[in-house]
C-alpha cells in the first residue's frame, strides 16, 4: 500500500479538489506508447491515401533537379530561384502528409487526460535534481514497468519488422529491375505496409500501457485519511469557526423572531418552561401560526415583549409543551391542536371585544384538553399509551 511522507497509508480515493489541484500541476494520466501508435498509425494512413501524390512528386523533384544545364549551375541567381521553387514544391507535397501526423500527435496526449496546459509541470523543480530520489526513482516500480515495456517494444517491432522484410525480399531485390516510375510507387507501397505491421504491434503495447496509467496515476493520487479531513477542514472550514457561524446565525434568528412578537395574537405559556407565540389570518383562512418559541431564558424574553405589546399571555401548560415540539417556526399548527387552540383564540378575541366596548365579557376559559398523541412532558418525551 502506498504512503506518504508520515508513514500514513493512502488508502481513500482522491477527492475532486486534489485532482482539480493535481490537473493544474500538470499530473495526469499519459500515455507515451498511445500518442506513438496513433501517430505511426496516422502516418501510415498518410502514406496510404498520399502515396501516389507523393511518388509524383518525387519524381518530379528528382526529374527538376537532376535536369539542370551547365550554364544555370553557374548562375548563382538562378540557383536561387530553383531552390525557392523545389522547397515550396516539397513542401506543397508534404504539407498534407505532415498535417495529418500533427493532428495524431495532438490527439495523442488529450485522449487520455484531456486536453492540458500547465506552466507548473515546465517549471524547474528541485526536487529533480537530489540524486537520493534519482536513484530511488531508478530502482521504482514504474521504472521496471517502462524496462518491460522498452523490452516488448523490441520484441515486437523486430518481429515486424524481421517479418515485413521476410515476405517483401523478393520485391525489394526487384525493385531496381523496375522503371523508375512504378518502382517509387512500389517502393512507398511497401513502406506503408511494413510501417502498418510495425505500427500494428505497437497497439498491443498501447493497450496494456494505457490501463496501467490509469491505475498507476489513481494509486499516485490516493490520500490518507488525516489529508482528507485537513482538506475537508480547508474546505468547509474549522470546527470552531463553523460553530462561531452557526451561533450567529441562530442570534440572527432568534432577533427576528422576537421581532415578530409584537404582531402575534396570544402567547400561550408553560410559566416556567415555555412560552408560544400565535397569530391567526382571519382573513388568510389558514391555520394559526408559530411566530415565536422558546424556552427558559427565550421564553421570558417572549412574555416581557408580550406585556410590553399589551398581548394577552395564557397559560397552558400542555397545549403549550404540544405546540413547542410540534410546530417549528413560521409553520402552522397541525391538524391535532386546532380545537384546542381554536378556544384558545376564541377566548382572546371575545375578551378583546370586551375590552373594546363591543360584547360581554367572556366566561373564564375552560381547562384545555390537547389529544394524547399531542402531549409531550418538558423533557419533550411523549405521553405513554394508555
Amino acid at each position: 500500500m502506498a504512503e506518504n511522507e508520515n508513514g500514513q497509508e493512502k488508502t481513500e480515493e482522491a477527492t475532486p479538489k486534489r485532482l482539480e489541484k493535481a490537473r493544474g500541476e500538470g499530473q495526469v494520466a499519459r500515455s507515451k506508447e498511445l500518442t506513438t501508435t496513433l501517430v505511426l498509425l496516422a502516418g501510415v494512413g498518410g502514406l496510404i491515401t498520399l502515396g501516389g501524390d507523393l511518388g509524383h512528386a518525387l519524381m518530379n523533384f528528382m526529374r527538376f533537379n537532376f535536369t539542370v544545364s551547365r550554364e544555370a549551375v553557374f548562375d548563382t541567381q538562378l540557383m536561387m530561384l530553383h531552390l525557392s521553387d523545389t522547397t515550396y514544391a516539397a513542401i506543397e507535397a508534404l504539407l498534407p502528409f505532415f498535417g495529418v501526423v500533427v493532428v495524431a500527435a495532438l490527439v495523442g496526449p488529450t485522449a487520455l487526460g484531456g486536453f492540458l496546459f500547465s506552466g507548473k509541470a515546465l517549471a524547474p523543480k528541485l526536487s529533480r535534481m537530489n540524486p537520493i530520489k534519482g536513484i530511488q526513482r531508478m530502482f521504482s516500480m514504474n521504472s521496471l514497468v517502462e524496462l518491460i515495456k522498452s523490452i516488448g517494444k523490441v520484441v515486437l517491432v523486430g518481429s515486424a519488422a524481421i517479418a515485413m522484410l521476410m515476405l517483401f525480399y523478393s520485391e525489394i531485390l526487384g525493385l531496381s529491375t523496375e522503371n523508375l516510375k512504378p518502382a517509387l510507387e512500389h517502393m512507398l507501397t511497401i513502406i506503408a505496409w511494413s510501417i502498418l505491421a510495425v505500427s500494428a504491434s505497437m497497439i498491443f503495447i498501447a493497450a496494456i500501457d494505457v490501463p496501467y496509467q490509469i491505475f498507476d496515476h489513481s494509486k499516485k493520487m490516493k490520500m490518507t485519511l488525516q489529508e482528507v479531513k485537513d482538506e475537508m477542514k480547508d474546505t468547509e472550514g474549522k470546527p470552531e469557526v463553523k460553530g462561531k457561524i452557526r451561533q450567529l446565525q441562530r442570534e440572527m434568528a432568534q432577533r427576528r423572531m422576537m421581532e415578530a412578537v409584537p404582531e402575534a395574537d396570544v402567547v400561550i405559556t408553560n410559566p416556567e418552561h415555555f412560552s408560544i407565540a400565535l397569530k391567526y389570518d382571519v382573513d388568510g383562512g389558514g391555520a394559526p401560526m408559530v411566530l415565536a418559541k422558546g424556552v427558559d431564558f427565550m421564553a421570558i424574553k417572549i412574555r416581557e415583549i408580550a406585556k410590553a405589546h399589551d398581548i394577552m399571555i395564557l397559560e397552558a401548560p400542555p397545549l403549550a409543551r404540544a405546540i413547542y415540539f410540534t410546530t417549528e417556526l413560521d409553520e402552522e399548527i397541525p391538524s391535532a391542536l386546532y380545537l384546542a387552540v381554536a378556544q384558545v383564540l376564541a377566548y382572546v378575541f371575545q375578551l378583546k371585544a370586551h375590552k373594546d366596548g363591543k360584547g360581554r365579557r367572556p366566561k373564564p376559559l375552560a381547562e384545555i384538553v390537547v389529544p394524547r398523541e399531542a402531549q409531550y412532558d418538558v423533557e419533550g418525551n411523549p405521553a405513554p399509551e394508555q
